[in-house]
């Protein structure tokens, strides 16, 4: 779950990018606009994917030892 959330939320800060440099929402060109029932779907689960990823910051590192 970790690890699928970190790479929503990559996708969702590139996206910003391109909208932040060029203006360009890449999300809503591949998928119909932003009122499309997929972009509306995909924009909620890369919004619960950081959701998700706050709890990345506040978590325990277990640290094995290797030898």
């Amino acid at each position: 779950m970790d690890r699928v959330s970190l790479i929503l939320v990559i996708l969702g800060a590139l996206n910003w990018a391109c909208i932040g440099l060029f203006g360009f929402d890449a999300l809503s060109y591949l998928f119909g606009g932003q009122g499309a029932t997929i972009s509306r779907i995909l924009y909620s689960l890369i919004g619960l994917a950081g959701l998700w990823c706050i709890s990345l910051l506040f978590r325990e590192r277990n640290l094995v030892d290797e030898n």
